[in-house]
């Protein structure tokens, strides 16, 4: 049925995590196609106030395009019991973990349930259940807060900040107290993490004090190394992996010398695969190098020809 917005209690949008992005494709959706899926609340139709189980980002996009109704499904039951249906049900959108501990937590602590009577009205095992309320346990409220306002992504609350908090609550703290001076992407974040884990102590004291430098200088990084790969262009490259070559074949060159016939089938069929492979290398090393020694001019890196004299060379004399 169509009910008027004010009509609606929002009781539960703390506990819903902030997507604006997310609203304005639901504002966009809607003003083209209309409101496709319906809102939940607990109440009578008759009621003068039901309270919104689902649908929060409807209805805030239907305020964005300034609607004054929302069509809206009523459930006759009482709010906790509503809360499960909305937590067990595989039709609506998928909730983020955080949402879900939240609710979770609203159910136990709000409405009395026990661990075990809210896994089995949520359709959930109690592990589940027990898996989300420790993950909250894990986050201080500063955290959750920045969660729910967007300010930090649920995947950079529950892969970076949960274990930093259970680790060193203090950087965990300062990280996000850095964090509000200057954002990191998500990616950034992970990167910033990564690191982390391997650094020393008195380096990690300088990453959490200030994570945007870090990723500023590691970024820096990247870009040099880029643009030494684009300055010395694939030759650099082709250098590197034909001195790996040649060790590697020298290194296999002893180990077969010890070898006697017949071996055993698996080495026999690799070696037969390489032995078939050479002469295609081999062409192609003898075509570069004698271009090379042809055309001396060609040469990538003229400093690397060393102190012989090129081909055809004039001997020197005196000056005209």
């Amino acid at each position: 049925m169509e009910l008027d917005l004010h009509r609606l209690e929002l009781r539960f949008s703390a506990l819903r995590i902030v997507d604006a992005q997310a609203v304005l494709r639901l504002a966009d959706s809607i003003q083209e196609c209309g409101q496709l899926v319906e809102c939940v609340a607990a109440g009578a139709p008759e009621d003068a106030s039901l309270v919104l189980i689902d649908g929060y980002r409807r209805v805030a996009a239907l305020a964005r395009l300034g609607r004054d109704t929302a069509r809206v499904q009523c459930w006759s039951c009482p709010v906790g019991q509503a809360l499960t249906q909305v937590l067990a049900r595989t039709g609506s959108r998928q909730f983020m973990p955080i949402e879900e501990a939240l609710m979770l937590r609203e159910l136990i602590d709000a409405h009395g349930l026990k661990l075990r009577e809210a896994a089995h009205q949520c359709a959930r095992d109690v592990s589940w259940v027990q898996r989300r309320l420790m993950l909250l346990s894990a986050l201080p409220q500063p955290l959750l807060e920045a969660v729910r306002s967007a300010r930090v992504s649920g995947w950079a609350a529950t892969r970076v900040f949960a274990p930093l908090a259970r680790a060193n609550s203090d950087h965990a703290n300062r990280l996000l107290a850095s964090l509000d001076a200057h954002m990191l992407s998500t990616r950034e974040l992970r990167t910033w993490f990564e690191h982390y884990q391997g650094a020393q102590r008195e380096q990690r004291e300088r990453m959490v004090e200030h994570p945007h430098l870090f990723i500023h200088s590691l970024n820096q990084r990247e870009l040099d190394r880029n643009a030494q790969h684009l300055h010395e262009g694939p030759e650099r490259e082709v250098v590197g992996d034909l001195g790996h070559l040649r060790a590697l074949l020298d290194r296999v060159r002893r180990r077969l010398q010890g070898l006697n016939a017949p071996v055993a089938t698996p080495l026999a069929r690799a070696c037969a695969r390489v032995h078939a492979a050479l002469p295609e290398v081999q062409s192609e090393l003898r075509r570069l190098s004698d271009d090379a020694y042809r055309y001396p001019q060609r040469r990538a890196h003229p400093e690397a020809t060393g102190h012989e004299p090129a081909r055809d060379q004039q001997s020197s004399g005196a000056v005209a």
